[in-house]
């Protein structure tokens, strides 16, 4: 089952003395963080939080109403920030790690299963899944030319193994 609210950034510091926090967003930028109002405090959406956020060279300045001292603000020190799924957008041909995690690796022509997907990792010059094969890990490099199809509704990616990449 797909989870619902999805980790977005952790509050890692204070800033100021008046309750505004620095929060380490999780997005693809600090400025799609700072798009958003409503966030939670816990995986549930049980602990909702109104925020309003501005970025900050690498990390995001967040309020939180109802949060104006300094005391109050370092209380939250740790604290993992979720946000409802259906307020994050992606562009068409991406996923939520959390989405890709568990998803079987399988040959786009055969069918064959190698693995399953335990991780991603960001290159800079493309994501790269960590596919679980036996008792080793394998990274696969997300190119057109060796990821065929990714279906996260029905758990499978599709992929055509180039020369080497199951070589030790």
């Amino acid at each position: 089952m797909k989870k619902i609210y999805l980790e977005v950034g952790q509050i890692v510091g204070t800033h100021g003395v008046r309750g505004e926090m620095r929060v380490q967003p999780w997005c693809d930028s600090a400025e799609q963080f700072a798009a958003l109002r409503d966030l939670c405090l816990d995986q549930n959406g049980e602990r909702s939080v109104k925020a309003i956020s501005r970025p900050h060279k690498n990390i995001v300045l967040m309020r939180i109403q109802g949060i104006d001292t300094f005391q109050a603000a370092e209380a939250l020190r740790g604290a993992m920030l979720y946000v409802h799924r259906d307020f994050l957008k992606l562009p068409e041909g991406r996923h939520f790690i959390c989405d890709l995690i568990g998803c079987r690796a399988v040959d786009a022509d055969s069918g064959e299963e190698y693995g399953k997907i335990v991780d991603v990792s960001f290159t800079g010059a493309n994501d790269v899944y960590h596919m679980k094969m036996n008792d080793r890990e394998i990274l696969i490099p997300v190119i057109p030319d060796i990821v065929a199809q990714v279906d996260v509704d029905a758990g499978i990616i599709k992929i055509r193994p180039m020369g080497g990449l199951f070589d030790e």
